[in-house]
């Protein structure tokens, strides 16, 4: 697959496109709305930021499900439980689309890449409108123009893999202090479970000065928390004939004033450097939490998987990390019953867990995912064993994930504040520096800039609105199984 590099000047006829396509709804004299529905990981949530960016710089509004004129399902296909949410919430439209024939629906995203699901759509969806991968989204203009007006499905699966800086597209945050950065896109690790090499393509680099630019410009437009992203952030750079690694990029974006949190996600444990651990030791700005997913303690299994490292180096890389920054957690990915796991190499992951401490973990029961080299290996573990297997490892993660939070009880923690939490509106939610979620309330008494600030008092100018984006910091006073309770002590940023 070739790699191609997309110029302002190769967008011409996508910036066409949508003038001609904010003509065309301008012209229809009522709203027009969108609704997206995001599958998957945080490159997914990222590409969709860029899907609403375009659809409301044509000047079509943000609606729902009901209401929406242009619906877009952005897929993951890394789980067979995304796939079937996808098909079944695809069947709900039917109906909507038999009413209203303008409707138009749009299926893109990682699941596009698969031949399969395709041919599902085409066979079971012919209602869909528009099918493309996520290599086209700068394209999404170009694909709408082009469907207005014709009855038949559009499909638009690329061959080549494309960089298109982000500064081309229109892009529409969905958090006004945290913004989503990827650095890479693609991969070449083709571990034998994994469908990402297959519908991400290969591993490609944004340019380093471009990403820097657009650090320091969400940073001016305040912006207090960055994620830098890649399926492997840590081979940035390698292989494009640069002469900047990620080490290097990490370190200049913790040097750039203005942001609170700098985060990144994910790491290989093959590529994670020790520069890389001792540049998060650093700097203030940068978080103490390390995703180094290990997804199996046996180097049997581990080789079988196509991982590239030992239990033995990972262990090296996970026990560094923990002597660098001790105050700081570590997570991981856990997959249980990989075709061939014996009892012996599940209880090398049980040993693992316990030797690494692992403050969360994601863990999954073995799936097949179709177009992977896995899903054609004989011995494929029986249900019922791989059941029997995944209880036993999350009660142990379980204990430690609550031995993780109760360490925190009474230490006073420097908390990002996220907004007003989930459960109870007199209650605000954030996350430490080692990626603890805190649940903490303000005090009665608490003045902000001389006024009395407390969302339990209605009669206080508290809105947890002003503190999202700001840091605090808490007395953790109880811990819970997966999240840890606190009052809040001072503002430390406004």
């Amino acid at each position: 697959m070739a790699i191609v590099n997309v110029s302002k000047q190769d967008l011409a006829s996508v910036y066409s496109a949508k003038e001609q396509l904010r003509n065309y709804y301008s012209g229809l004299k009522r709203p027009i709305y969108y609704y997206v529905h995001t599958y998957g990981c945080q490159l997914n949530e990222s590409d969709s930021e860029k899907l609403i960016g375009t659809l409301e710089d044509i000047g079509i509004r943000e609606g729902n499900e009901d209401n929406a004129d242009i619906v877009i399902f952005n897929t993951c296909a890394i789980r067979e439980n995304a796939e079937d949410r996808l098909f079944g919430n695809l069947g709900v439209f039917k109906a909507r689309k038999r009413e209203n024939k303008e409707l138009m629906i749009i299926v893109c995203g990682c699941m596009m890449k698969v031949k399969e699901n395709v041919d599902r759509i085409k066979s079971s969806f012919p209602y869909v409108d528009i099918v493309f991968d996520p290599q086209q989204i700068h394209n999404l203009p170009l694909l709408m123009l082009d469907k207005i007006g014709r009855r038949k499905q559009l499909i638009d699966i690329s061959e080549e893999d494309f960089i298109v800086e982000d500064n081309l597209l229109s892009v529409k945050r969905a958090r006004k202090f945290r913004a989503l950065v990827p650095i890479m896109y693609g991969c070449n690790n083709f571990c034998t479970y994994c469908i990402v090499p297959y519908t991400r393509g290969r591993e490609r680099s944004r340019d380093f000065n471009e990403i820097i630019d657009e650090l320091k410009l969400l940073a001016e437009n305040g912006y207090k928390e960055v994620m830098l992203l890649g399926q492997n952030v840590n081979s940035y750079g390698k292989g494009d004939n640069f002469d900047k690694s990620f080490a290097d990029l990490l370190r200049a974006a913790a040097e750039i004033e203005g942001f609170s949190r700098v985060r990144f996600m994910t790491s290989h444990p093959r590529d994670l450097s020790d520069e890389v651990i001792d540049i998060m030791s650093e700097y203030k700005t940068l978080e103490t939490h390390l995703h180094l997913p290990v997804q199996s303690g046996s180097d049997r299994i581990l080789k079988e998987m196509n991982r590239h490292y030992t239990r033995e180096q990972y262990l090296r890389t996970a026990l560094k990390f923990r002597e660098k920054l001790p105050e700081g957690s570590i997570s991981t990915d856990i997959i249980v019953g990989f075709p061939g796991e014996t009892e012996e190499d599940f209880k090398d992951t049980l040993s693992m867990v316990n030797e690494v401490k692992y403050d969360s973990a994601f863990t999954f029961q073995y799936s097949i995912r179709p177009g992977t080299k896995a899903a054609n290996y004989p011995n494929q573990v029986p249900k019922e064993v791989v059941t029997e297997r995944f209880g036993r490892l999350l009660e142990l993660q379980n204990d430690f994930v609550n031995k993780s939070n109760q360490s925190k009880v009474g230490l006073v923690e420097e908390v990002l504040i996220e907004g007003e939490s989930s459960t109870a509106k007199d209650i605000l939610t954030g996350r430490t520096r080692s990626n603890h979620l805190v649940n903490f309330t303000i005090p009665e008494d608490f003045k902000l800039n001389g006024k009395l600030i407390s969302p339990s008092n209605p009669a206080s100018a508290c809105c947890a609105s002003q503190f999202e984006g700001k840091l605090c910091n808490v007395r953790i006073t109880h811990s819970r199984p997966y999240s840890i309770d606190g009052v809040m002590e001072s503002i430390i940023d406004g």
